[in-house]
Protein backbone atom coordinates (compact mmCIF):
# COMPACT_ATOMS: atom_id res chain seq x y z
CA UNK A 1 0.00 0.00 0.00
CA UNK A 2 1.35 3.41 -1.03
CA UNK A 3 0.17 6.50 0.87
CA UNK A 4 1.07 10.01 -0.33
CA UNK A 5 0.64 13.41 1.28
CA UNK A 6 0.63 16.33 -1.12
CA UNK A 7 -0.10 20.03 -0.64
CA UNK A 8 -1.36 20.80 -4.14
CA UNK A 9 -1.95 24.55 -3.72
CA UNK A 10 -5.30 24.29 -5.59
CA UNK A 11 -6.54 20.90 -6.74
CA UNK A 12 -8.07 22.29 -9.92
CA UNK A 13 -4.87 24.07 -10.92
CA UNK A 14 -2.93 20.86 -10.32
CA UNK A 15 -5.26 18.08 -11.51
CA UNK A 16 -3.50 17.53 -14.86
CA UNK A 17 -0.13 17.35 -13.13
CA UNK A 18 -1.45 14.86 -10.57
CA UNK A 19 -3.05 12.67 -13.24
CA UNK A 20 0.20 12.53 -15.20
CA UNK A 21 2.17 11.73 -12.03
CA UNK A 22 -0.16 8.87 -11.14
CA UNK A 23 -0.28 7.44 -14.65
CA UNK A 24 3.35 7.94 -15.71
CA UNK A 25 5.38 7.87 -12.51
CA UNK A 26 3.83 6.70 -9.28
CA UNK A 27 0.56 4.79 -8.95
CA UNK A 28 -0.28 5.68 -5.35
CA UNK A 29 -3.09 3.86 -3.53
CA UNK A 30 -4.15 6.58 -1.09
CA UNK A 31 -3.77 10.31 -1.71
CA UNK A 32 -4.06 12.90 1.04
CA UNK A 33 -4.31 16.39 -0.42
CA UNK A 34 -4.02 19.69 1.41
CA UNK A 35 -4.85 23.24 0.37
CA UNK A 36 -7.33 22.08 -2.26
CA UNK A 37 -8.87 25.58 -2.25
CA UNK A 38 -12.37 24.61 -3.36
CA UNK A 39 -15.77 23.65 -2.09
CA UNK A 40 -17.11 20.14 -2.67
CA UNK A 41 -19.11 21.20 -5.73
CA UNK A 42 -15.90 22.30 -7.48
CA UNK A 43 -13.76 19.24 -6.68
CA UNK A 44 -12.81 17.14 -9.77
CA UNK A 45 -14.41 13.92 -8.53
CA UNK A 46 -14.95 12.52 -12.02
CA UNK A 47 -11.29 12.68 -13.02
CA UNK A 48 -10.25 10.78 -9.88
CA UNK A 49 -13.09 8.28 -10.22
CA UNK A 50 -11.82 7.47 -13.71
CA UNK A 51 -8.43 6.65 -12.19
CA UNK A 52 -10.04 4.29 -9.68
CA UNK A 53 -10.27 6.53 -6.62
CA UNK A 54 -13.16 7.38 -4.37
CA UNK A 55 -12.73 10.80 -2.78
CA UNK A 56 -13.93 12.52 0.35
CA UNK A 57 -13.26 16.21 0.87
CA UNK A 58 -13.65 18.89 3.50
CA UNK A 59 -13.30 22.08 1.53
CA UNK A 60 -13.97 25.78 1.45
CA UNK A 61 -13.89 28.42 -1.27
CA UNK A 62 -10.42 29.71 -2.22
CA UNK A 63 -8.65 28.71 1.01
CA UNK A 64 -7.48 25.67 2.97
CA UNK A 65 -9.34 22.39 2.37
CA UNK A 66 -8.31 18.75 2.66
CA UNK A 67 -9.20 15.60 0.73
CA UNK A 68 -8.59 11.86 0.82
CA UNK A 69 -8.74 9.82 -2.38
CA UNK A 70 -8.40 6.05 -2.09
CA UNK A 71 -8.37 2.97 -4.31
CA UNK A 72 -9.47 1.05 -1.22
CA UNK A 73 -12.94 1.46 0.23
CA UNK A 74 -13.30 4.36 2.62
CA UNK A 75 -15.25 2.71 5.42
CA UNK A 76 -15.73 5.69 7.71
CA UNK A 77 -15.19 9.41 7.26
CA UNK A 78 -15.01 12.30 9.69
CA UNK A 79 -14.81 15.87 8.43
CA UNK A 80 -13.45 18.20 11.08
CA UNK A 81 -12.95 17.85 14.82
CA UNK A 82 -16.66 18.32 15.49
CA UNK A 83 -15.94 21.72 17.06
CA UNK A 84 -17.39 24.79 15.30
CA UNK A 85 -14.47 27.00 16.29
CA UNK A 86 -11.81 24.71 14.84
CA UNK A 87 -13.89 23.55 11.89
CA UNK A 88 -14.59 27.00 10.48
CA UNK A 89 -11.27 26.51 8.68
CA UNK A 90 -11.24 23.21 6.80
CA UNK A 91 -8.01 21.60 8.01
CA UNK A 92 -8.89 18.09 9.28
CA UNK A 93 -10.29 14.97 7.65
CA UNK A 94 -10.16 11.41 8.97
CA UNK A 95 -10.89 8.11 7.21
CA UNK A 96 -10.93 4.44 8.11
CA UNK A 97 -9.36 2.45 5.25
CA UNK A 98 -8.70 -1.28 5.55
CA UNK A 99 -7.48 -1.69 9.14
CA UNK A 100 -5.80 1.69 9.49
CA UNK A 101 -7.02 5.18 10.31
CA UNK A 102 -5.71 8.05 8.21
CA UNK A 103 -5.86 11.63 9.47
CA UNK A 104 -5.02 14.32 6.93
CA UNK A 105 -4.01 17.74 8.26
CA UNK A 106 -3.37 21.15 6.78
CA UNK A 107 -1.84 23.01 9.71
CA UNK A 108 -2.03 26.82 9.86
CA UNK A 109 0.81 28.78 8.27
CA UNK A 110 0.85 31.29 11.10
CA UNK A 111 2.84 34.51 11.36
CA UNK A 112 5.78 35.85 13.37
CA UNK A 113 3.50 36.97 16.19
CA UNK A 114 -0.12 37.83 16.85
CA UNK A 115 -3.40 35.94 16.63
CA UNK A 116 -2.44 33.69 13.71
CA UNK A 117 0.69 32.59 15.52
CA UNK A 118 -1.23 31.72 18.68
CA UNK A 119 -3.87 29.93 16.59
CA UNK A 120 -1.17 27.74 15.03
CA UNK A 121 0.26 26.70 18.39
CA UNK A 122 -3.22 26.00 19.76
CA UNK A 123 -4.08 23.95 16.67
CA UNK A 124 -1.32 21.46 17.49
CA UNK A 125 -2.52 21.27 21.10
CA UNK A 126 -6.05 20.56 19.84
CA UNK A 127 -4.76 17.85 17.49
CA UNK A 128 -2.59 16.29 20.19
CA UNK A 129 -5.50 16.07 22.63
CA UNK A 130 -7.82 14.68 19.95
CA UNK A 131 -5.42 11.84 19.14
CA UNK A 132 -4.72 11.08 22.82
CA UNK A 133 -8.45 10.83 23.51
CA UNK A 134 -9.33 8.66 20.51
CA UNK A 135 -6.39 6.32 19.81
CA UNK A 136 -4.03 3.91 21.52
CA UNK A 137 -0.75 4.53 19.72
CA UNK A 138 0.70 1.28 21.02
CA UNK A 139 -2.08 -0.78 19.43
CA UNK A 140 -3.89 1.16 16.70
CA UNK A 141 -2.62 1.52 13.13
CA UNK A 142 -2.75 5.30 12.85
CA UNK A 143 -1.26 7.44 10.09
CA UNK A 144 -1.30 11.24 10.49
CA UNK A 145 -0.17 13.03 7.34
CA UNK A 146 -0.11 16.51 5.94
CA UNK A 147 1.45 19.90 5.60
CA UNK A 148 2.39 20.75 9.17
CA UNK A 149 4.05 24.07 8.29
CA UNK A 150 6.87 23.36 10.76
CA UNK A 151 10.42 22.21 10.06
CA UNK A 152 11.26 20.21 13.18
CA UNK A 153 15.07 20.13 13.25
CA UNK A 154 18.04 21.93 11.72
CA UNK A 155 18.49 19.14 9.15
CA UNK A 156 14.97 19.97 7.94
CA UNK A 157 15.91 23.38 6.50
CA UNK A 158 18.54 24.31 3.95
CA UNK A 159 20.08 27.11 6.05
CA UNK A 160 19.26 26.99 9.78
CA UNK A 161 20.96 30.29 10.61
CA UNK A 162 19.31 32.23 7.80
CA UNK A 163 15.88 30.80 8.57
CA UNK A 164 16.03 30.78 12.37
CA UNK A 165 12.94 32.40 13.94
CA UNK A 166 11.21 32.73 10.59
CA UNK A 167 7.74 31.25 10.02
CA UNK A 168 7.95 27.46 10.08
CA UNK A 169 11.26 27.47 11.95
CA UNK A 170 10.45 29.46 15.08
CA UNK A 171 11.49 28.02 18.43
CA UNK A 172 8.02 27.85 19.93
CA UNK A 173 6.54 26.29 16.76
CA UNK A 174 9.20 23.58 16.78
CA UNK A 175 8.80 22.97 20.50
CA UNK A 176 5.01 22.72 20.19
CA UNK A 177 5.29 20.33 17.25
CA UNK A 178 7.77 18.11 19.09
CA UNK A 179 5.43 18.10 22.08
CA UNK A 180 2.65 16.95 19.74
CA UNK A 181 4.84 14.07 18.51
CA UNK A 182 5.76 13.11 22.07
CA UNK A 183 2.41 11.37 22.57
CA UNK A 184 3.82 8.45 20.56
CA UNK A 185 3.75 9.55 16.93
CA UNK A 186 6.77 8.61 14.83
CA UNK A 187 8.22 10.93 12.19
CA UNK A 188 8.53 8.18 9.60
CA UNK A 189 10.87 9.94 7.16
CA UNK A 190 13.37 10.88 9.84
CA UNK A 191 13.07 7.42 11.41
CA UNK A 192 14.03 5.80 8.11
CA UNK A 193 16.27 8.44 6.49
CA UNK A 194 18.29 9.89 9.35
CA UNK A 195 20.81 11.78 7.21
CA UNK A 196 18.68 12.92 4.25
CA UNK A 197 17.27 16.43 4.10
CA UNK A 198 13.95 15.32 2.62
CA UNK A 199 12.88 18.85 1.71
CA UNK A 200 9.28 18.93 0.50
CA UNK A 201 8.66 22.67 0.06
CA UNK A 202 10.58 25.10 -2.14
CA UNK A 203 9.81 28.80 -2.54
CA UNK A 204 8.43 29.67 -5.96
CA UNK A 205 10.16 33.05 -5.91
CA UNK A 206 13.86 32.10 -5.88
CA UNK A 207 14.04 28.87 -7.94
CA UNK A 208 15.44 27.20 -4.83
CA UNK A 209 14.20 23.80 -5.95
CA UNK A 210 17.10 23.62 -8.42
CA UNK A 211 19.63 24.24 -5.61
CA UNK A 212 17.87 22.07 -3.00
CA UNK A 213 17.09 25.16 -0.93
CA UNK A 214 13.94 23.97 0.79
CA UNK A 215 12.24 22.93 4.01
CA UNK A 216 10.79 19.65 5.22
CA UNK A 217 7.32 20.62 6.38
CA UNK A 218 5.22 17.74 4.96
CA UNK A 219 5.08 14.67 7.18
CA UNK A 220 3.89 11.11 7.44
CA UNK A 221 3.54 10.31 11.13
CA UNK A 222 2.61 6.85 12.37
CA UNK A 223 1.86 4.87 15.47
CA UNK A 224 4.37 2.15 16.30
CA UNK A 225 2.34 -0.77 14.85
CA UNK A 226 2.20 0.96 11.46
CA UNK A 227 5.84 2.06 11.58
CA UNK A 228 6.86 -1.59 11.76
CA UNK A 229 5.12 -2.22 8.42
CA UNK A 230 6.94 0.55 6.54
CA UNK A 231 8.88 -0.62 3.49
CA UNK A 232 10.11 2.77 2.22
CA UNK A 233 9.46 6.52 2.39
CA UNK A 234 10.67 9.26 0.06
CA UNK A 235 9.96 12.68 -1.42
CA UNK A 236 8.91 12.31 -5.04
CA UNK A 237 10.34 15.32 -6.87
CA UNK A 238 8.79 14.43 -10.25
CA UNK A 239 5.88 16.83 -9.76
CA UNK A 240 8.05 19.66 -8.42
CA UNK A 241 11.00 19.74 -10.81
CA UNK A 242 9.07 20.69 -13.90
CA UNK A 243 7.71 23.77 -15.58
CA UNK A 244 4.67 22.16 -17.22
CA UNK A 245 2.12 21.28 -16.03
CA UNK A 246 2.71 24.03 -13.48
CA UNK A 247 3.90 22.52 -10.19
CA UNK A 248 2.82 23.17 -6.64
CA UNK A 249 5.45 24.67 -4.35
CA UNK A 250 5.33 21.34 -2.47
CA UNK A 251 6.42 17.87 -3.53
CA UNK A 252 4.52 14.76 -2.41
CA UNK A 253 5.90 12.53 0.33
CA UNK A 254 5.18 8.85 -0.31
CA UNK A 255 5.34 5.92 2.11
CA UNK A 256 5.08 2.26 1.14
CA UNK A 257 3.72 -0.25 3.65
CA UNK A 258 3.53 -4.04 3.68
CA UNK A 259 -0.19 -4.18 4.37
Amino acid sequence: MKIATFNVNSINARKDLIKRWLLEKNSVDILAFQEIKCEESKFPFEEFNELGYECEIFGQKAYNGVAICSKFEIKEIKKGFGDPFWDSQKRFIEAKIEDLTLINIYAPHGEIEGEKHIYKLRFFEKLKNYIKENFDLNKDKLCVVGDMNVAKDEIDVWDPELLRETIGFMSDERETFKNFLSIGLIDLFRECKKDESGFSWFDYRNAGVWRNEGMRIDYILTSNPLKNLCKDIYVDMWTRKRRSPTPSDHAPVVAEFNI
